[in-house]
């Protein structure tokens, strides 16, 4: 398979392919649009089947559909189906020549050498793309115009498991009762009624998808005599076959029709494609996992030794050890850790810097989990379910006001005992193998093979998402989207200035580029970051060495006349913090502080900078209720929309010492160049 050409689109790649088929015995060609989203995991796929005289270049150009792929995530190929070889005629090529041809494997000459359209489109391809693109096995929808409307449908009804969904554009629904289908038919050499859409509604006498949907112009000039749409319509109904057939006036048989309306058909295929995704998951996991799941039966309410990466004190290494992890007791759940990312807050604990820090304990809370048990009372989430712990509980109680209110995502429910380092009941699950306590960090733990959090700690995802992508919405990059979305409100055309290009600073910056800021200032002193923030979307980068005795605040206050409308402290460092306050507009600026500081640092401004105006306010986990939240971003995420390959910068495997790779990651953590470094257990 040869790479002819690639194009950017809607953040993705349109890529045009040419092989050596085995099923038509000639070289074919193939377009496909891969969106943003593959590149974090393989995506569903839509095949487009075009009609008369449609290449692949002609739908790519004009289907319209690449927008609706990057926004929901999937893939869409576009295949030329004309018929093929050298030794078939031309002089009939409007409507069965090397023009045109339905979807059938033609069983006369000159026809039989090359023209196998059906087994090309149902076996060949689909094997191909599977095999060589980002394609999800076995998630694939088909859809199609005009012939390629009669293929899509009698493809998909033929094959009914194959296939998740299927849609057409003025298809050919009773070809044999057409004047293009029996002159094919009977040149091709095959039963039309096999490949007939109408006629196989009345064979199956049954419904094979939960809906069908067929747009249909009305000033189309092949309706009355080719298409065939009332008797597709009369049969899905004699066999309880739900059909959505719109009809639009003023519409013909063009490709402008078909871009009109290609937006719906993705999402409606999108849609089906997800609910297969869903059960199709399910499915896998009881047997593509048995031997897991069967794993965790056996170790469901019993105490799991394993690996940890434990912190006896601060300033020191962390130590690999051997503990028990205590089975979860009610309103508990305890999960198999895959993959962690370092997050400052760990190593700020670790250096003794946390009033709350507690000794020994095992510290991590960026990570991607698979639920291995639950106990009493737990309804949420079920053995297998993969999750991202978060340290920002949401019980979402009745009585809880803050779960209730749309102001805020603090949620106390368990905000005493975790500060304490222990579990709602006031007890610990971590214990050396001689028994000695330990104590768990932020309600998450995550430097272990297992730990156990509280059932409202529990963000449940996506079953799709790679967890070592997962990890990242646990903390910093999910915090610094939310400052910017949730706790400001950053407003298009404003400006933006961003105190520290690490992870978090990074994911402000991401988030004001996308809500619309005209202007965005990045502020390090790590110049080497500056590259990467433009790339986000930093408009201007800042580094304070350069400018002397002269303040970061004034500096950019010059820069901008009289402030930026938001800033955002990234730092933790209380004179940054004053920093960014300051640099704010005269008026309304508001300034973030979502640094942590140290134990015992204050802040401080003149108060003369909060009468002119300015707002000083603070952000945890950027205002996200995390179990309802934190799925919707892994969804944008997955859609394209919301990429975070950028943030990994290294990755280090455990291979069951996980303490010596959580130390390698901190060393790299402190080097510098390194965002989110992920540990895979």
């Amino acid at each position: 398979m040869e790479l002819k050409s690639t194009n950017k689109a809607f953040g993705g790649e349109v890529r045009k392919y040419t092989h050596a088929s085995t099923a038509t015995g000639t070289p074919m060609t193939f377009s496909v649009y891969v969106p943003p989203a593959a590149s974090l995991a393989k995506c569903p796929t839509i095949y487009y089947l075009s009609g008369l005289t449609c290449t692949d270049d002609n739908a790519v150009q004009k289907g319209g559909a690449f927008q609706a792929c990057a926004e929901l995530g999937c893939m869409m190929v576009f295949p030329d189906t004309s018929p093929r070889g050298d030794d078939v005629a031309d002089d009939d090529a409007y409507d069965l020549g090397k023009g045109a041809g339905f979807y059938v494997d033609a069983t006369t000459e000159p026809w039989a050498k090359h023209y196998k359209m059906y087994t090309y489109v149902t076996e060949e391809l689909p094997a191909l793309i599977e095999a060589n693109l980002p394609a999800a096995p076995g998630l694939k929808s088909i859809c199609g115009h005009s012939m390629g409307g009669h293929g899509a449908l009698t493809i998909a009804f033929k094959s009914p498991n194959a296939w998740a969904s299927t849609s057409a554009f003025a298809p050919i629904c009773n070809p044999v009762e057409c004047p293009w289908g029996r002159k094919a038919f009977a040149a091709y050499g095959v039963d039309g009624a096999a490949h007939d859409a109408t006629e196989l509604l009345k064979a199956n006498g049954k419904a094979v998808y939960p809906d069908v949907l067929i747009d249909q112009g009305l000033d189309d000039q092949f309706l009355a005599d080719q298409l065939g749409i009332d008797a597709f319509e009369a049969a899905a109904a004699a066999a309880g076959q739900k059909v959505s057939i719109r009809k639009h006036a003023g519409f013909d048989h063009s490709y402008f029709f078909i871009s009109s309306f290609m937006a719906d058909h993705v999402k409606f295929h999108v849609n089906a494609l997800n609910k297969k995704a869903e059960e199709t998951a399910l499915v896998d996991v009881a047997v593509a996992d048995d031997a897991m799941l069967a794993e965790f039966a056996k170790t469901a309410g019993k105490p799991i030794t394993c690996k940890a990466a434990v912190a006896w004190s601060a300033n020191q290494p962390l130590s690999d050890e051997t503990v028990v992890v205590a089975p979860p007791k009610a309103g508990e759940i305890r999960v198999k850790v895959v993959a962690n990312a370092l997050c400052h807050t760990d190593v700020y604990t670790l250096e003794g810097q946390d009033p709350e820090g507690l000794f020994p304990c095992i510290l991590g809370h960026e990570a991607g989990a698979i639920v291995e048990s639950v106990g009493p009372g737990v309804t949420s989430v079920s053995p297998g379910d993969h999750v991202i712990p978060c340290y920002t509980p949401q019980c979402n109680q009745p009585a809880c006001i803050f779960c209730a209110s749309p102001k805020t995502n603090l949620c106390p429910a368990i905000r005493g005992t975790q500060g304490q380092g222990v579990m709602p009941d006031g007890t610990t699950r971590f214990t050396t193998v001689d028994g000695k306590e330990i104590f768990h960090f932020m309600g998450c733990s995550t430097f272990a093979e297992y730990t156990v959090i509280a059932e409202i700690s529990a963000a449940k995802i996506n079953r799709r998402m790679p967890l070592n992508k997962a990890c990242l919405f646990g903390c910093g990059v999910s915090t610094g989207l939310g400052a910017v979305w949730n706790t400001c409100k950053v407003t298009a055309g404003s400006s933006v200035a961003v105190f520290g290009l690490g992870a978090v600073g990074l994911a402000v910056v991401q988030a004001a580029k996308m809500a619309g800021a005209s202007r965005i200032i990045g502020v390090d002193l790590n110049k080497d970051k500056f590259a990467v923030a433009s790339k986000l979307g930093c408009t201007d980068c800042v580094c304070p060495a350069d400018h002397g005795d002269t303040p970061v605040q004034s500096v950019i206050v010059n820069m901008t006349k009289w402030g930026v409308d938001y800033s955002f402290d990234c730092t933790g460092n209380v004179q940054v913090m004053r920093a960014a306050l300051e640099c704010a507009h005269r008026g309304w600026g508001e300034s973030c502080v979502i640094g942590v500081a140290a134990a015992g640092k204050e802040i401080a401004t003149r108060p003369f900078q909060l009468v002119t105006g300015r707002v000083w306010k603070g952000t945890a986990f950027g205002g996200w209720k995390s179990r309802s939240s934190v799925p919707r971003l892994v969804e944008r995420c997955l859609a394209g929309e919301l990429p975070v390959d950028h943030y990994v910068t290294h990755q280090f495997e455990a291979n069951g010492d996980v303490a010596k790779a959580t130390n390698e990651a901190i060393e790299a953590l402190h080097g510098g160049n390194c965002l989110r470094a992920v540990v895979n257990y």
